[in-house]
């Protein structure tokens, strides 16, 4: 009985690497269709994953999320928890952060699985362009953002997104 007990609150080796293959199996497609997307479409990055499948990497530790709304948006309109917080554009005139590439390095490395998240998928479209640019070799569009597109009355928020998709999310 007592070799049970020590079986059981050891971990093996065979189900650390069973851990390690099914983490794979959920991570590769994701990736492996963004990426076939991407050489379609022409994109200038790696690709674009959903909202869900952006979850299921960031939840598998498999890749980093970073926000790049403005602190604004990130503090009144909601945010995703332990998420890193890189702005692509800054104050109410939305100007271009300088420094974006420098913040987005110290943040991550260029070889790691990126996510990039903003409001709809337009502005973290061109910073995936250009930490591309700059060397992040697996940067990747989060697709209709964190509040998603417009409806018909020209409001976000109604039908698409990472909060209308019931992803976890918080607000300051």
């Amino acid at each position: 009985m007592s070799n049970v007990v020590a079986d059981i609150q050891q971990p093996s080796r065979s189900n650390a690497t069973f851990a390690e293959s099914e983490s794979a199996r959920v991570v590769s497609p994701i990736l492996e269709k963004a990426r076939q997307r991407a050489a379609e479409t022409q994109l200038p990055y790696a690709g674009s994953v959903s909202p869900a499948d952006a979850w299921a990497l960031f939840q598998s530790g498999e890749a980093l999320l970073v926000d790049v709304r403005t602190a604004e948006e990130r503090k009144f309109v909601g945010h995703v928890p332990e998420s890193k917080h890189v702005a692509w554009m800054t104050g109410l005139s939305l100007s271009r952060n300088p420094r974006f590439v420098r913040e987005l390095e110290s943040k991550s490395g260029k070889d790691e699985v990126v996510l990039l998240l903003c409001r709809s998928g337009k502005r973290s479209a061109a910073a995936a362009e250009a930490a591309h640019k700059a060397g992040f070799t697996h940067v990747f569009n989060i697709l209709e953002g964190f509040e998603g597109g417009l409806d018909e009355q020209q409001r976000r928020g109604a039908f698409n997104g990472w909060r209308h998709s019931g992803l976890p999310w918080v607000q300051d």
